[in-house]
């Protein structure tokens, strides 16, 4: 099993920016993936971005251009730095961990708030 710490996020204005950091511990092999989920209040769980231990990256269409994931697999953690954020970037911020080969069950952060004020 892996456990994931976040850190990062707050309250920021809109247009600033913001990074989220996830450090990663236990049983990390394989080909793999990091990422970053968000659930707005009354909204179900989205995917923001994800890179792969290879350094390939996803995007949902409503960040791309204004987030970056990055990976360090020597610290097993990644970033994800957030610019130009609107309101409607406000939610909780879930890391995740899935491994890919071999399969394996997916691990979870315990979610950051980031709140975006217009």
């Amino acid at each position: 099993q892996v456990q994931l710490v976040e850190s990062g996020g707050g309250l920021v204005q809109a247009g600033g920016s913001l990074p989220l950091s996830c450090a990663a511990s236990g049983s990390i092999d394989g080909f793999n993936t990091m990422g970053w989920f968000r659930r707005a209040p009354g909204s179900q769980r989205e995917l923001v971005a994800f890179v792969s231990s290879t350094g390939g990256t996803n995007y949902a269409d409503s960040v791309k251009g204004r987030f970056t994931i990055s990976r360090d697999n020597a610290k097993n953690t990644a970033v994800l730095q957030m610019s130009s954020l609107k309101p409607e970037d406000t939610a909780l911020y879930y890391c995740n961990y899935r491994p890919i080969s071999p399969p394996g069950p997916a691990s979870w952060g315990q979610g950051t708030q980031v709140t975006v004020s217009s």
